[in-house]
Formats: structure tokens, C-alpha cells, sequence
């Protein structure tokens, strides 16, 4: 269905539509949560709206207080949720709240959890749901309710090429509010960017192809960097590449590295990449160390090579090794992510993680919160067509924004409890992670019936190296 009107004239756009739609604050872009960084999913249909004549407003419900009035003068409010977290927050509580105050504004959600959990959130107040590439859409709905028309869409993704404007970060809270990088003590401003948007690739377990199906779109190089000139200006002093996969495109990457560097040599930056993909672009990261690159983060997932083939990640254990060595060879730190907590992983499974990251010289590199992360099924996954999953699987609690599953070991589930609330106290008590880590092994470890001798746990080495990390360690 298309959502564009025909391209009119300034002139005859302007005689069909109401002035108050052109005012600042008509359209209220919100923000729940984006892994601890300023916001793309505001500043992106900012940039767009913008372009087409609006003057949006925007809140990011992550680091400001729930503004009743920019709620009270909106004529549409559009809801970010690019991620689970952020609709759990979103699609909720925020939502009821925003229809209260203003009962004659139109709700959009927008991002890939909007997309996969359409059919809830249409029957639960949203009056429309946009994901994919989907700013020129959006502009396209405003543009019919301007116009007065209904705003009932079909909810499908929008796969199409975009014209990309520069991200308009106006007005967004300042990137000190935001993640920061944590290197040799000091503490660093940082920013993320996107070069790409979507994902070659179809790991099961991951919403992304659910929406894009295999596909990726490239964000021209002189509008990322035009982006990132303006962060540094703004302070930023270390940059994340928050694409999916940086290596979806490495030409570009390389491009987009040697041109970063050269323009500014005193910032950094860290990209996400396939444990695949370092394998068979080996070759270029020493240019990434040498360009400022930090570290690289990695959906490791799993070191279970029967769990890595259920969720089709397309690595072994074998390769994550393999992988570790590239990395260090060129100075490169990994930090690696995990879904430690999934039907098919054993209670060996889950200790021989805690013997794998300390054995590697690895306990800095992984947060906490990675060792109790459980595997989510949204609406749409893809591993919702495997018949792996189906002897776990349970309904879809639709408020959940899941489906459930139970873990065919009952020890399972009750230690993915126990570890979750420890991380949450010693998150809390800002516990040294080294500790908190031996603490999870041993909890493991008692569940399993095993002892764990004293000198097990041992004290942190006097001169211990910490790789650089984000401040903000949360990562679904």
C-alpha cells in the first residue's frame, strides 16, 4: 500500500492543511530507551520531518521526566521502539499515560518491535504501526492527517532506499546525559551513528530479518560523517557504529574509518560485527586498530555448538576462538554477547561459560547482565517456523510482548532467577564485576551439586588491565 501522496507544490500542500500541524511541537517524537545513547530513533524521523516542513518535538523518557505538556499540545505522538526493552516501557504505561492526558492525539509506534507486535498495540490504543525504513512513511501518514484522513495503514514493513537527510539532534538532551565510554580510568563522551540499517544475515533468534528479510540499506558515507562532525562538535569524543553488522558493507566501513580517522585522529570507536564476518574480513582489522577502533562487540551467543546450530548463527565454538585470536592480534578488544539461557542449553553449558570466559583472560569483557540474559520469541520469529522450538514452546502472553518457553531442566529456569536477582544487587551495590562474576560461577556451580574449593575464587590480578567498555551495559 502506498503511503506517500502524490509530490505536491509548497503552495498547494499549504492550502490543504491545518496551520496548528505546522507549529512546533504538532508531532511529539518519544523516546523509552535506545541502549543508553542519544537517540536515533528520534533524531532520524526528526531529520525527516523537518525536511518536509514540521517542527517536531521530542522526549526521551530515558533521561527526562514525562513532560504533561508537550504531551498536551501534540497532534500525534510517535513512540520509538526499536527493541523490547523500549516497548515493554513504551507500550504500556507510557502509552496509557499519553491517551489520558490527550485524548484526541493519534498514537504511532514505530521501530522493529512496533512492526513484530502490530497486532497488540493496534488493539490497544495505537491508531498506527510503521516499521523498516519507514521515516518517509511517516511523513507520509502526518501528511494524511493533516489532510484528514484516516490514519488506518496496513502494518507490513517498508523496505525502500531512502533519501537521507543528516540525523537532527536539536533539542535532544546533551550527550552527557548519555553512555560514555570508560577507557584507562577516564571517562569519554560517545555517540552512536548508523552506517547501515538491516541485516544481510538470519540468525533465528534475532527480530532483524523477521522485518528485513535478509536485507540491508547503506546510509551514504558523507551523511554519517556530516553526523559525526556535528557530535564531535557537540563533544563527542568516541563513537559507536550501531549497525546491526558494521561488515554488512566492509568497503564502506573501511571508507567510513579511514575517513573518520583522518578527520579526527583523537576519536575512537567501536563497531558490532559477526563472529563470521571477523573471520573472513581478518584482514582489516589491523586498519581498525590503527583507525581508533576500540573495541568490537560480537552476538557470541552461545560456546554450545548444539545450541549456535538451533539458533543458526552460523559460527562454532571452534570459530569464536578463532575469532578472539584476530582480535588480539590487532589490539582489539571483543566483548562478546550472550544468550546463556535457552531450551537447549544444559547446566554444563551454562558452567563451561564461566570456565570459558576466565580461562580466555575474558571476565572484564562481559557484563554482568550478559550471564543471565533468557531467549526472547517475539511475534513474528523466526524460529517460530523450527520444529526445535516447538516441544518448549508455550502461548503468546501478547502484554509480554513474547512468546513463553520452558526449559525442559526445571533447575534451569530457577537458576536464571537466581543469577538475574544477584546481578540486580550487585549492579546496584556497583559490586566489582570480577567479583560478581566468581560469585555467578559459584551460585552455577551449588545448583549443579558441584563444590567450588576457595581458591577458586581468586582475587583480581594487582596489575589488571581493563579493556574499554560503555558505561550503559544492557544490550536487548
Amino acid at each position: 500500500m502506498r503511503l506517500t501522496p502524490p509530490i505536491m507544490r509548497a503552495t498547494e500542500l499549504d492550502a490543504v492543511v491545518a496551520p496548528r500541524w505546522r507549529s512546533e511541537g504538532a508531532i511529539l517524537l518519544v523516546s523509552c530507551y535506545e541502549l543508553g545513547h542519544q537517540p536515533l530513533g528520534l533524531a532520524w524521523p526528526k531529520a525527516f520531518l523537518e525536511r518536509a516542513g514540521y517542527a517536531p518535538d521530542t522526549l526521551d523518557l530515558s533521561v527526562e521526566p514525562f513532560d504533561e505538556d508537550k504531551i498536551g499540545r501534540a497532534e500525534v505522538v510517535a513512540i520509538s521502539v526499536p527493541m523490547h526493552t523500549a516497548l515493554r516501557l513504551g507500550g504500556g504505561e507510557a502509552a496509557d499515560r499519553i491517551r489520558r492526558l490527550n485524548s484526541r492525539c493519534r498514537i504511532v509506534f514505530y521501530g522493529l518491535y512496533a512492526l513484530l507486535n502490530a497486532s497488540y498495540l493496534l488493539a490497544h490504543g495505537a491508531d498506527a504501526v510503521l516499521g523498516g525504513e519507514l521515516e518517509e512513511a511517516l511523513v507520509g501518514l502526518v501528511r494524511r492527517l493533516e489532510a484528514g484522513e484516516d490514519a488506518a495503514i496496513e502494518a507490513r514493513p517498508t523496505l525502500q532506499r531512502l533519501p537521507f537527510p543528516v540525523p537532527s539532534r536539536s533539542g535532544l538532551p546533551d550527550l552527557t546525559r548519555y553512555a560514555r565510554l570508560a577507557r584507562a580510568g577516564a571517562l569519554v563522551p560517545a555517540a552512536s551513528v548508523e552506517a547501515s540499517r538491516g541485516c544481510l544475515h538470519t540468525c533465528l533468534h534475532c527480530p532483524i530479518p523477521s522485518v528485513y528479510g535478509g536485507r540491508f540499506f547503506v546510509v551514504p558515507r558523507e551523511v554519517v560523517l556530516e553526523d559525526i562532525r556535528r557530535l564531535v562538535a557537540g563533544g563527542a569524543r568516541h563513537i559507536t557504529f550501531g549497525d546491526p553488522d558494521f561488515l554488512n558493507g566492509p568497503r564502506h566501513a573501511v571508507q567510513l574509518v579511514r575517513a573518520l580517522h583522518a578527520e579526527f585522529p583523537e576519536v575512537t570507536y567501536d563497531c558490532t560485527v559477526k563472529i563470521e564476518h571477523v573471520l573472513e574480513h581478518r584482514a582489516l582489522f589491523p586498519e581498525f586498530a590503527e583507525t581508533g577502533c576500540a573495541f568490537v562487540v560480537s552476538a557470541v551467543e552461545s560456546l554450545s555448538d548444539v545450541v549456535l546450530a538451533n539458533l543458526e548463527k552460523g559460527h562454532t565454538r571452534a570459530d569464536v576462538v578463532v575469532a578472539l585470536d584476530i582480535l588480539r592480534r590487532a589490539g582489539i578488544a571483543l566483548r562478546p554477547t550472550f544468550v546463556p539461557f535457552t531450551p537447549w542449553t544444559t547446566l554444563a553449558d551454562y558452567l563451561d561459560l564461566f570456565d570459558f570466559v576466565e580461562a580466555e583472560g575474558l571476565i572484564d569483557h562481559v557484563d554482568p547482565v550478559q550471564y543471565t540474559l533468557r531467549l526472547l520469541v517475539p511475534p513474528g520469529s523466526l524460529l517460530l517456523s523450527r520444529a526445535s522450538i516447538q516441544p518448549f514452546l508455550g502461548p503468546l502472553d501478547p502484554a509480554a510482548f513474547t512468546y513463553r518457553w520452558t526449559h525442559p531442566d526445571r533447575r534451569m529456569d530457577a537458576l536464571r532467577l537466581a543469577v538475574t536477582a544477584h546481578v540486580e544487587r550487585a549492579a546496584a551495590a556497583e559490586e566489582d564485576p570480577w567479583t560478581t562474576f566468581f560469585r555467578l560461577r559459584t551460585l552455577a556451580a551449588e545448583r549443579a551439586g558441584e563444590a567450588i574449593e576457595a581458591s577458586a575464587i581468586r582475587l583480581p590480578p594487582p596489575e589488571r588491565p581493563i579493556p574499554p567498555r560503555l558505561t550503559e551495559p544492557w544490550f536487548c
